[in-house]
């Protein structure tokens, strides 16, 4: 009122003024009680209180407007009512305002103790994490930057932390802010981007952790417990498969099953899952008996290894393995046992021959010989055009088993993937080992790639494929785009927040740049029954041909001609 009078005081009805002062104070409590603004319903300071707050001052300057324009001399100007609203939700609003930022300063994680955090992304996942940081004093988190490459937030500021740039300023703005960690708040960030931000982060020396997707955590807001370590899995683009198992998996149930080579990595997994459906006798196969105990106590609890279901046997003798069919009769065969390791096997050809070829023909002659029901035999890319001993004993053993299928009612067949991650002996438990131990990593060649899998979506794919293949077929799963060995190394490294150098040894005997998931004379796009599965044709091997060219030309030079019949090119 008294700026509506240009300060001059002696224009003010005091009488009139005090009349509205408590009009409006009445007015304010009344109106207030009502809408709950004082009684603690909204957070101070936030956007529902500042609603709320105003709808109140609005009620209010009209009911003051209102007993001003009633009565018989105005109380006040009419001009007075509207601007003394405004002022005093700037007022009231401000007061909240100062105060919120006042408790949330006081309680911001301490400098000199949290760990100093960059957050890739200033989107709304990005400005939630970054205020339960700053909510959270015991958190041990302590947000100095934002990193957005949206040019349109690149002045932004969230609760006083800037955005400094882009993706691109990483190791600027971690030298700037002194920061340890980067966490990237994109919820559904891809692949190639997830593996060029962690690479850019451990470069600049910086630890990594991430926001899950969508997919990963069903509702729109996260905060700190949300964070987790980068998996590699995320890095190298696989987001497993479901086969959906269970609801093709009824010919396991009641069934007598045997699986070799079940003290491996597939193996182990394929018997554990095979246990939860329910059949009536499961047989685990191995010369590993260490294996079978591990195996054993994964499966019971216990691992007293006296019992039938573990079975001590070399797959190389095949008196042994026949009696052991005869006796036990299984109805489903999991053909999981083999040598696998490439260069071991590019020295010592005879001993490819011996488990992966002639082993191979041993199982399943004893298995023809029972009537098994099922017979899957487990494959890999490097039989697609073979050029190593590894990949022709494989594409051999694909040829045998097509071969037991010609005129046999029963299921033989073959799945071929890539290599698998954390399976014992891959390149993951090496570099894991090599990290461990202070470096270096070794990797063959900085542009060699490969394909990736994870045990479960390969046991699945097993198991899915006694069911929907047909006999001498192999089936291939959609493994997706092919990874940089060299990016894997440096992704682990980012996992583990060390880094170590990577020494390129160059390519070794029979090892391809790029491995293949199919021969050049096989149809990849042929999905009859799943999206993601592939059937391709195998020619089939007779195993008195298997028998001739290795006494004609010996195991090692055998492998390379029977590999390379039927149009697969000769190994080199």
């Amino acid at each position: 009122t008294w700026v509506r009078f240009a300060f001059e005081e002696t224009l003010i009805s005091v009488s009139g003024l005090l009349t509205a002062i408590l009009v409006a104070v009445v007015a304010q409590w009344l109106i207030g009680a009502v809408a709950h603004t004082y009684r603690g319903r909204f957070p101070l300071g936030s956007v529902d209180e500042a609603i709320n707050l105003a709808l109140v001052m609005f009620l209010v300057g009209v009911v003051v407007l209102g007993v001003d324009l009633v009565s018989d001399t105005p109380l006040v100007p009419r001009s007075v009512p509207l601007t003394a609203t405004l002022v005093a939700l700037a007022l009231g609003g401000g007061m909240r305002l100062a105060i919120r930022r006042v408790r949330e300063r006081a309680d911001r994680p301490d400098e000199t103790s949290a760990q100093r955090v960059i957050i890739l992304g200033a989107s709304s996942s990005g400005q939630q994490l970054l205020r339960s940081m700053l909510s959270e004093p015991t958190g041990g988190y302590l947000p100095v930057a934002l990193l957005d490459d949206d040019p349109q937030r690149r002045r932004l500021r969230v609760s006083g932390v800037p955005v400094l740039g882009t993706r691109h300023d990483i190791a600027a703005v971690a030298q700037q802010t002194g920061a340890t960690l980067l966490i990237i708040a994109i919820r559904n960030v891809d692949a190639a981007d997830l593996r060029d931000v962690a690479g850019r982060a451990i470069d600049a020396g910086l630890a990594v952790k991430a926001l899950p997707s969508f997919s990963e955590v069903f509702r729109p807001w996260v905060g700190l417990s949300d964070l987790r370590d980068l998996d590699i899995v995320d890095l190298l683009g696989r987001r497993q498969i479901d086969t959906d198992v269970a609801s093709i998996a009824d010919y396991l149930a009641g069934k007598r099953v045997l699986v070799t080579g079940a003290g491996g990595s597939i193996g182990a997994e394929l018997c554990r899952q095979i246990h939860q459906f329910g059949p009536a006798e499961l047989m685990m196969l191995d010369r590993d008996e260490s294996g079978l105990h591990a195996l054993q106590l994964s499966i019971h609890g216990t691992a007293v290894l006296d019992s039938p279901d573990t079975i001590l046997a070399d797959i190389r003798d095949a008196e042994v393995v026949r009696m052991i069919f005869e006796e036990r009769k299984p109805q489903v065969v999991f053909h999981a046992a083999a040598l696998k390791h490439l260069s071991m096997l590019q020295q010592y050809p005879v001993e490819a021959w011996k488990t992966n070829v002639l082993g191979t023909l041993n199982v399943l002659e004893a298995a023809r010989s029972v009537g098994v029901e099922r017979f899957v035999n487990v494959s890999t890319d490097k039989a697609a055009n073979p050029c190593s001993v590894l990949g022709s004993a494989k594409r051999i053993g694909e040829r045998l088993v097509a071969g037991a299928a010609v005129d046999e009612e029963s299921v033989f067949l073959s799945v071929r993937f890539g290599n698998v991650l954390g399976s014992r002996g891959s390149v993951l438990t090496t570099f894991a080992e090599q990290l461990a131990k202070g470096g270096p990593i070794t990797v063959t060649d900085p542009d060699v790639t490969r394909f990736f899998m994870t045990i479960p979506e390969a046991v699945q794919l097993i198991i899915q494929a006694a069911a929907i293949g047909a006999p001498g077929e192999a089936l291939v799963l959609d493994m997706g785009a092919p990874v940089r060995i060299a990016d894997v190394a440096r992704q682990l490294m980012a996992i583990a927040g060390r880094r170590v150098p990577i020494v390129y040894t160059g390519l070794r005997a029979g090892e391809k740049m790029h491995e293949e998931l199919f021969a050049d004379s096989e149809d990849r796009d042929r999905r009859p029954l799943h999206p993601a599965i592939s059937h391709v044709t195998v020619p089939p091997l007779d195993p008195t041909e298997l028998h001739a060219r290795a006494r004609a030309l010996g195991p090692a030079a055998a492998l390379q001609e029977l590999a390379a019949t039927a149009g697969i090119p000769r190994p080199r």
